[in-house]
């Protein structure tokens, strides 16, 4: 009997973790490695588990794949580990058993870390190695990004019929990390070609039987349930599982109740609890039929807020727009900030916005600063929100505090990385690019939180990116905004130019993209401060022209200051005729240069509004009469 076969007529055992007992056995190294410098103990590992009872024997193969290995320098091994793995499995087994190839997910939280191509190559390779040896089936397990087990359950399809099990895993029961609930993604697995779908990894039994609870049996696969021992405890600088094997008896039970015929276990279980599994469900039938228990929570429809005001994407849409950076202070005094703010406010600027610790320098909190301004000057403020300080639950954190202050404006950007900054031996995040970042802030639009659970409110955020023209290939920047236009950007924040030839190229680059842009335009106040910029700050590059005409009047600080500000007026003048929106980067709190340049855009964009309705009048036809 096939494994196929056999998981349409009983209920199978699977094994457990591997890693935590060679964790257990003080093996920290690559796992998968082990396979050629250890045999020894990864065949005592499947040994153990198929004396506990396991039907199900998977390799020790999770993390064998190209990327993963190349963590360790062993890309080029992969062929050679997997190889070893197989056999080492197969060794261990009876006629009574079935070794499966386990091919673990790549992604975890970045869809940005690991591109789809790459993921293909990576799993073809490895997939191959399996059916070359002869597996009685594929193991796919721990997917958290639902694209990639998709896409990777149907290149298998494509290449064998060994019977596939597709496992997902989820951070809250029901409801996988893009808000995909978990019936129509094992329906949708299930339609792809796996004949066995099912969930593991993450969740204990508890929860991941409150997550078949919900469940319906499948019409053409069967189901499977591989929990964790427990949600784990840190001790001592290591993860420690409990291993309360007479608990998991008993969840076996609840997790058959369900309709799962093929049970194993995940990270922190052992041979004991595979034991305790197998003294429970085996000689069971499977179920055939189930009743649906539906929690209201997995079927909460999000309040939408109802907006009063216009985003700033929105704006830039219809009518001249400017926004005016101004950094939230360095010392804790901030008056001198708030009366620029202020100021700012009274020349009409759409927005201020507000770093986030630019440089990797710390300032004030930009979400108290912006607080304060929205509340005490009805500023709109644009918050900026680097992935380097924070990891994905201090992120999602900070959004929905954002949320809750109204603040709805925000620019995703990496970071300037720790090094640069006041304390570079910093640890710098990074738990998520640009990219991600702009997505999953649209994914809690939807309502739905970094790990798929509904917030029961859609947040309302209009989300700008960055975009970066002072590089050598330019059209390779215009590709990355396309790109972020495709993970939910709304409008793009151009680092600063100073150059009007320059304005016109990223014109001509960029007129194809519907979204707005904002042109960056940071006034110089010194010759040393031009050196500075064009030198030694990262995406910022000046034109010889513009440096020769600061150094003429570095000798006179009010010239120069005089001199940055015409520079920046002749490049307000090319950027009005060509773009809506104009982003002022306001010089070492100098307000005042920025108050002035928003006052001097409003009066181009009004003689250049002007203009254009004088020229709609003269070019009436009398035909238009008619």
């Amino acid at each position: 009997m096939n494994l196929k076969e056999a998981l349409q007529s009983q209920i199978l055992v699977g094994d457990g973790a591997l890693g935590t007992l060679l964790y257990s056995y003080g093996i920290d190294q690559c796992f998968e490695e082990l396979n050629r410098t250890h045999p020894a103990e990864v065949l005592n590992v499947h040994k153990a588990y198929v004396e506990a009872g396991a039907d199900v024997i998977q390799t020790n193969t999770y993390g064998a794949n190209y990327v993963k290995l190349s963590r360790y320098g062993l890309e080029d091994k992969v062929k050679e580990i997997n190889t070893a793995a197989i056999r080492l499995a197969k060794q261990a087994v009876t006629d009574r058993n079935y070794v499966v190839g386990t091919i673990g997910g790549i992604r975890a939280i970045s869809k940005q870390a690991v591109s789809l191509e790459e993921i293909k190559r990576s799993f073809r390779e490895q997939l191959y190695c399996m059916l070359f040896e002869g597996v009685d089936g594929l193991l796919l397990e721990t997917f958290y990004d639902f694209e990639e087990l998709s896409t990777v359950v149907q290149i298998a399809r494509k290449e064998t019929k060994l019977p596939i099990i597709a496992q997902v895993s989820m951070h809250e029961p029901g409801v996988l990390q893009d808000g995909t609930s978990l019936p129509d993604a094992l329906k949708a697995l299930e339609n792809i070609g796996a004949d066995v779908t099912g969930i593991n990894c993450r969740l204990g039994p508890y929860h991941m039987t409150r997550a078949l609870e919900g469940m319906p049996l499948p019409k053409k696969a069967v189901l499977s349930a591989y929990p964790n021992a427990s949600l784990p405890a840190y001790q001592d600088g290591r993860l420690v599982y409990k291993t309360d094997a007479s608990y998991f008896k008993a969840s076996a039970r609840s997790l058959y109740k369900e309709g799962a015929r093929l049970i194993g276990g995940c990270c922190g279980t052992t041979p004991e609890h595979i034991k305790a599994i197998a003294e429970e469900v085996k000689g069971k039938k499977p179920i055939q039929q189930k009743k649906v228990q539906r929690e209201p929570a997995e079927v909460e429809t999000p309040d939408v807020p109802v907006r009063t005001t216009p985003h700033l994407h929105e704006i830039a849409a219809k009518r001249p727009s400017v926004i005016v950076e101004l950094d939230p202070p360095k010392k804790l005094n901030t008056d001198k900030y708030m009366n620029g703010a202020q100021a700012l406010r009274d020349a009409g600027v759409d927005s201020v916005t507000l770093a986030d610790n630019s440089l990797a320098s710390p300032r004030i909190s930009n979400t108290a600063i912006a607080s304060l301004i929205k509340q005490n000057y009805n500023i709109n403020p644009l918050v900026h929100i680097a992935c380097r300080d924070r990891n994905l639950i201090g992120l999602q954190s900070h959004l929905m505090g954002l949320h809750t202050l109204g603040i709805t404006e925000v620019l995703a950007v990496t970071g300037d990385p720790t090094k640069i900054g006041d304390f570079p031996g910093a640890t710098s995040v990074y738990d998520l690019s640009s990219f991600d970042l702009i997505q999953y802030i649209k994914q809690l639009n939807k309502g739905i939180s970094f790990s798929g659970k509904s917030l029961g409110m859609n947040t309302n955020f209009s989300v700008a990116a960055a975009f970066n023209p002072n590089v050598r290939n330019l059209n390779r920047a215009v590709g990355r905004l396309e790109k972020k236009i495709k993970f939910g950007a709304d409008y793009f924040i151009s680092q600063p130019v100073y150059s009007s030839e320059q304005i016109e190229e990223v014109y001509e680059a960029t007129k194809h993209i519907a979204a707005p842009i904002y042109i960056g335009i940071m006034p110089l106040t010194s010759s040393r401060n031009a050196e500075f910029l064009h030198n030694e700050v990262p995406g910022i590059t000046l034109s010889d022209e513009i440096r020769k005409r600061m150094e003429t009047v570095s000798h006179d600080p009010s010239l120069a200051q005089a001199e940055g500000i015409a520079i920046a007026k002749s490049l307000i003048d090319t950027a009005a005729e060509l773009f809506n929106g104009i982003y002022l980067i306001t010089p070492f709190l100098r307000y005042e240069i920025t108050v002035e340049l928003t006052k001097y855009i409003k009066e181009v964009t009004q003689h250049r509004s002007e203009r254009k309705v004088h020229h709609e009048n003269n070019s009436i036809s009398p035909a238009s009469f008619k």
